[in-house]
């Protein structure tokens, strides 16, 4: 008779073992690994979180009163979970100043994932279940092959879609539609498929 033995639950040392091109996460107790991004998944998160840092950031032509990370390495729940969101953002009055420390357990109020082929399933089917478990108040997730922008906010236990745009919109998304955000500088230069 053969014994089937569970697999054993991934830790946080697996992610400090994980090769240095590789992103690590940890998602009910399974290890993920991806690939670095891309350029065109670079060139998206990099161009958002310079359209969202001087206004709310800094408080330059905009509110002010965020702190956004890029990859910030998030351990949320008691496991626990361990995410790495493109983008995240946390209201100041949540994280008055940033911890001395490799990652953070304070849920942001704000996370934004930019989408690929090898991680749009885990985006959507893991990793946002784990972000409304936390009350994430928003998740935006961009595309840049598509050039989508999906904005989704928190409604009970689940996320409820407020938007979607594509192209070069200019675009007021919630929680940063104090300030018009231009979509076109996330993937102007990205190439375009040839037929």
């Amino acid at each position: 008779m053969a014994v089937r033995v569970a697999p054993k639950r991934a830790t946080y040392q697996n992610v400090l073992e994980a090769p240095p091109n590789m992103v690590a996460e940890v998602i009910s107790g399974v290890l993920h690994l991806h690939p670095r991004p891309a350029f065109p998944h670079a060139l998206a998160s990099s161009a958002l979180g310079m359209e969202l840092g001087p206004p709310f950031m800094r408080g330059r032509g905009g509110p002010g009163g965020w702190v956004i990370l890029d990859e910030p390495e998030l351990h949320l729940g008691p496991e626990p979970d361990i995410l790495v969101p493109d983008l995240a953002g946390w209201r100041q009055e949540r994280m008055p100043v940033v911890p001395r420390a490799a990652f953070v357990t304070l849920p942001p109020d704000w996370a934004c994932e930019v989408l690929s082929e090898s991680t749009e399933d885990i985006d959507r089917a893991e990793k946002l279940p784990v972000y409304a478990r936390e009350r994430v108040g928003h998740v935006w997730l961009v595309d840049p092959l598509l050039r989508t922008l999906e904005v989704l906010r928190l409604d009970g236990a689940t996320y409820r879609l407020v938007a979607v745009w594509r192209g070069p919109a200019k675009v007021r998304a919630e929680p940063f539609d104090a300030v018009e955000i231009d979509l076109g500088v996330l993937w102007e230069r990205i190439e375009r498929p040839t037929t």
